[in-house]
């Protein structure tokens, strides 16, 4: 069992995550705060694995308490739960020691992972964190080359699309790229199309060659 508390300001949301939550067995929310004062408090006399804390609280924020929480509690892993996506605020609470790093819009399906996948001490970035490393990485970074192998523009595909672009180069069916970015099959059906109509490619080997063009595979 993995024991959570929760740390938002706003009572609406963590009665939505915990009343989510209390549909895993393995996932049991043992105390709430509204600011990293009470997170400091609550772990003080309440047995805690994981925090799932938002950054922008009252009082104390997230960059104001991650340090002190560090420093009493080692054992405590934190992941973030919030709206900011910008990537200081990501490498900030990352460097801070935050294990991981999610999006209030994302499924539930994936913060259950990401709470999981903590616990067990490993990092994680959600899905929309990681494309837009992966977007920036791969299409904005010097020298990088504008035209696909089939002299189509592949540089406005957008990080999803990359991302849906790579794992279909790998051979993954839509199903199985639908499970793996928790999203549905029509969805990625549809990211298939745009990247189609955007490179111009005529079949898989032509987004084949693309992707490797784009450094998405080898």
């Amino acid at each position: 069992m993995t024991r959570l508390l929760l740390a938002d300001d706003h009572t609406i949301l963590r009665d939505g995550i915990r009343a989510l939550l209390s549909a895993e067995p393995d996932l049991d929310v043992v105390g709430e705060a509204s600011n990293g004062a009470e997170v400091l408090a609550l772990l003080e006399t309440t047995p805690v694995d994981v925090v799932l804390m938002d950054v922008q609280m009252p009082i104390l924020d997230g960059f104001a308490t991650m340090p002190e929480l560090r420093l009493r509690f080692p054992e405590v892993r934190v992941l973030v739960l919030t709206m900011l996506d910008h990537e200081n605020y990501v490498a900030r609470m990352l460097d801070a020691g935050a294990l991981g790093y999610v999006l209030k819009n994302a499924a539930i399906s994936e913060i259950t992972h990401a709470i999981r996948t903590v616990a067990a001490g490993n990092p994680f970035l959600c899905t929309e964190i990681g494309l837009n490393m992966l977007y920036k990485a791969v299409v904005q970074r010097p020298g990088t080359e504008d035209s696909t192998a089939e002299g189509h523009s592949g540089a406005d595909l957008t990080a999803r699309e990359l991302e849906v672009l790579k794992l279909i180069a790998e051979g993954l069916t839509n199903g199985e790229i639908a499970d793996k970015l928790f999203t549905s099959k029509r969805t990625i059906e549809t990211h298939r199309q745009n990247i189609i109509a955007k490179t111009q490619a005529k079949n898989t080997a032509a987004l084949i060659k693309l992707a490797v063009s784009r450094g998405l595979i080898s």
